[in-house]
């Protein structure tokens, strides 16, 4: 498994620990263990900037323009657009994931 966006990892290493996390997470079937999983590996601060972008994936999947979201959130209309940029890909990763939630 590779990853898209792995410029700005310094090495092989990381992009191996990351794949084999992902690869791991889509084997587990227990959104409990996931949640206390990602307690455990990010600090309250990167919960948060994690949480936040996921908030704008669905913000701009439903229309919210990037300044409403900005203000929002707290956000950087630099990550707003970088999110934006992702959703328009013809094989953008965020559309997928998105059509599973609202398949659920």
């Amino acid at each position: 498994m590779r990853l898209k966006n792995t410029d700005s990892l310094e090495n092989e290493q990381n992009v191996d620990a990351i794949a084999e996390i992902c690869g791991l997470l889509a084997k587990i079937d227990d959104p409990t263990l996931i949640n206390e999983f990602f307690g455990c590996l990010f600090t309250a601060a990167e919960l948060k900037d994690f949480s936040n972008r996921w908030h704008l994936v669905k913000e701009l999947d439903a229309g919210t323009t990037q300044r409403e979201i900005a203000r929002k959130y707290g956000m950087s209309l630099c990550n707003i657009t970088r999110g934006s940029r992702e959703m328009k890909k013809a094989d953008s990763a965020f559309r997928k994931v998105l059509e599973l939630l609202k398949n659920q």
